[in-house]
């Protein structure tokens, strides 16, 4: 076992005994108190609900780069994971508009559930890239029951009067801990491995922007930091949906392959005599139809 492996261990071990021996403690009411509750054309929290399209606006854009055909995967079971991190963006964008419609607890759940769906499938997938294939594939569903389990757990604890946000916020730290590791220490299989950094900046930016809510918007007058949170944390998905769209797999020296190198071995080679009119460009033809000649 080398010492990536380790690391990202003695990481989840350590989460798990945060998630367990932390002293509980309830979600404080006053997050639900935003700075900016401005009506306008008859929704309230007007900001704070539109600007959520960027999430679903990301995530549309990165389920049908999955879907495309020509997107680089090797194998199909590759797509799994990043189709489930695009669905749940399309979803927090749902879950958070129905939450600050009429921010509460109960509306929070849904905000929280679709968010770890995200944070869990993106690990998997880089699982996938970075580390083992099928690893990163299988440990797609159980990464998503912990996620969903520990936004559930949160809800029921407050229920009954007893909350425990605890295991979620570990979880949430956990995950851009492990997306960070992962980035580091293990080099990605794909082209545009480095954009998952610009992910973690995003969530620090966005994580800033929520910090200072109140701030801001005194300091702007027309934009509060929490809207400026929802446009910068789903503008984080776009550097994935970007990845997506323009990797390639990393020949064996580190470099990016030859275009159409793979097509070229991959033609049967013509027999004694032969001659190739329908394999690569005319150079490629004349190449192979002068060998051919020789034998």
């Amino acid at each position: 076992m080398n010492r990536r492996t380790v690391l990202l261990g003695a990481t989840t071990v350590l989460a798990v005994a945060l998630a367990l021996f932390l002293p509980a403690m309830p979600q404080p009411l006053d997050y639900h108190d935003f700075a900016d509750r401005r009506a306008a054309y008859g929704i309230a929290n007007f900001l704070d609900v539109v600007s959520n399209l960027v999430f679903a606006t990301v995530g549309a854009a990165g389920l049908a780069i999955v879907v495309r055909p020509r997107s680089c995967f090797e194998r199909p079971v590759e797509r799994w994971p990043y189709a489930v991190f695009a669905v749940g963006v399309l979803l927090t964008a749902a879950g958070s508009c129905y939450y600050h419609l009429e921010p509460d607890n109960e509306a929070l759940f849904w905000d929280r559930l679709p968010m770890t769906i995200s944070f869990m499938s993106l690990i998997a997938a880089q699982i996938v890239d970075r580390v083992h294939v099928r690893a990163g594939v299988l440990a797609l569903v159980p990464m998503l029951l912990v996620g969903v389990g520990s936004v559930v757990y949160w809800i029921a604890t407050e229920r009954e009067g007893r909350g425990n946000v605890v295991p979620y916020a570990v979880l949430q730290a956990y995950s851009v801990l492990v997306l960070l590791q992962l980035a580091a220490f293990h080099p990605s299989r794909y082209t545009h491995g480095n954009s998952i950094f610009a992910v973690f900046a995003g969530y620090l930016l966005a994580k800033g922007f929520e910090h200072f809510d109140r701030e801001i918007l005194q300091l702007t007058g027309a934009v509060s930091g929490h809207t400026l949170k929802h446009v910068v944390a789903g503008l984080s998905g776009l550097p994935v949906v970007w990845m997506l769209w323009r990797r390639e797999p990393v020949a064996s020296d580190g470099a990016p392959p030859m275009r159409g190198l793979v097509d070229l071995y991959q033609r049967p080679v013509p027999e004694h005599g032969s001659r190739v009119y329908n394999a690569g460009s005319t150079r490629e033809r004349g190449a192979l139809t002068m060998e051919s000649d020789r034998r």
